[in-house]
């Protein structure tokens, strides 16, 4: 038994209370008693107590009440009822109101300590699950079984060491982001910073002085040197997500760097060393965007040095239960709700879902079961009824031979965002195009539609 339990007893009966704080102290567990409900509720805002047995009938302030008070106030202890005969009614509504059990009197010892024991023990597993959400909340770690994972892992556990240029390629939201970050972290770099730069996110214009930096009057509005990415990245890494993004210009700036090691800041001419590892990411096919022109052979090469493709989920559902459930774990922390697994029903649907928006996808599904829930288990009601229904698949669209190709791609792109629940990058993901057009698609549409006069 572990001296550390700490029991309050709380009877108006002093003989009561010297008849409980004997058996639960010969049981092991350290015994405090109190005649009063209220100071019963002075002594636990001290801290230290882990179980409360208390009697339901006393002057003053009641077990029931006492009960209330403990929860409103989010005191971690479990609460045990003791009643008559007569009251039980009483009990059973203390139960709905948290009570862990109740037990009767004349009080039995056997049914006593058994109680206490079990009220006890799913406090510990309580508090260990809490913790366990927690570090969940807090981790990055890459969950998953399944051998395709598998093998990307062993991958870059092998090629973080070193100082080579990695590609990630995979759909969006398969986690390339999660991967250069374990990268980062295994590498000898990892004392330094891991500098993220989204390509597709910053526009054209402003992508060189985000990468290089720029000095003092570069441009209208440059009143001070600003440092840019590869500064901030010196000694560490530099992520590069959605590389395929850049223009030809900055391609060329880029290459430089990785073939020369060297970079001036946007209206400098001091001519400076990148000191940082390269990796970088896209969700297209970038053999195909060399072929066609669109993105630098040479530069591909360079960054093209270890390539690692990241599997999509539905390649490896035999990891959608163990993600799903390290989400839960992480959103039930995070709005306060004790949410223990998923019903069959919503398991064998996750199951059967396609997953077109990958881990990202589950993760803002897990999330918004977890909004929803109102039991002690995640069910097929609080699943988006894609997911319910089980689709994932693309579903086709039919048009007459001579239709204007503006109105198939005004359709084309409706249809799937409204697939994609109007995540406009999952949409442009499955489209083959970037978010920006489609951002500029609803401007001319919403332009379009605009009341003349």
């Amino acid at each position: 038994m572990d001296e550390t339990n700490l029991i309050l007893v709380v009877d108006d009966e002093a003989s009561n209370r010297e008849v409980l704080a004997r058996i639960l102290t010969r049981e092991g567990y350290v015994v405090e008693q109190t005649d009063d409900g209220r100071q019963a509720l002075d002594r636990l805002r001290a801290g230290g107590v882990e179980l409360v047995l208390t009697d339901l009938k006393m002057p003053g302030m009641d077990g029931l009440e006492l009960l209330r008070a403990v929860r409103a106030l989010g005191q971690d202890v479990e609460l045990i009822v003791m009643t008559a005969y007569g009251t039980v009614e009483a009990a059973v509504e203390a139960m709905k109101e948290g009570a862990y059990d109740f037990i009767t009197k004349p009080l039995k010892r056997v049914e006593l300590t058994t109680t206490v024991r079990k009220a006890l023990e799913r406090r510990r597993l309580s508090a260990e699950n809490r913790r366990l959400r927690a570090r969940l909340a807090e981790s990055d770690e890459v969950i998953g079984r399944s051998a395709v994972l598998r093998r990307v892992l062993e991958e870059v556990e092998q090629v973080a060491p070193s100082e080579a240029s990695v590609l990630l390629e995979g759909e969006s939201g398969t986690g390339k982001g999660l991967l250069a970050r374990r990268i980062h972290a295994a590498s000898a770099r990892a004392a330094g910073r891991l500098v993220t730069v989204n390509c597709a996110a910053i526009p054209e214009s402003l992508l060189e002085s985000e990468l290089f930096g720029y000095e003092a009057g570069a441009f209208t509005g440059a009143r001070g040197r600003k440092e840019g990415r590869f500064d901030l990245a010196a000694g560490g890494t530099l992520f590069l997500d959605e590389v395929t993004e850049m223009s030809p210009a900055i391609q060329v700036k880029l290459l430089r760097v990785l073939q020369d090691g060297e970079y001036e800041r946007v209206g400098g001419t001091r001519t400076l060393e990148a000191d940082c590892r390269i990796l970088s990411a896209t969700n297209r096919d970038l053999d195909r965007a060399v072929t066609e022109g669109r993105f630098r052979e040479d530069l591909y090469y360079r960054l093209n040095v270890i390539r690692i493709v990241v599997p999509p989920l539905r390649e490896r559902p035999e990891d959608v239960p163990l993600l799903a459930q390290a989400f839960l774990a992480r959103f039930a922390s995070k709005n306060h709700k004790e949410i223990g697994g998923f019903s069959p029903e919503a398991l064998d649907a996750m199951a059967a879902y396609r997953w077109p928006g990958n881990v990202r996808e589950l993760e803002n599904v897990v999330e918004r079961a977890v909004v929803l829930c109102r039991g002690q288990l995640v069910t097929l009601e609080n699943l988006p009824e894609p997911v319910r229904q089980g689709r994932g698949a693309r579903q086709a669209l039919t048009f007459q031979v001579g239709s204007p190709l503006k109105e198939m791609e005004r359709a084309m792109i409706e249809a799937t965002l409204r697939f994609a629940g109007g995540d406009k990058n999952l949409a442009a993901n499955l489209l083959g195009i970037t978010a920006r057009t489609i951002y500029r698609r609803e401007a001319e549409w919403a332009g379009e539609e605009e009341p003349e006069g």
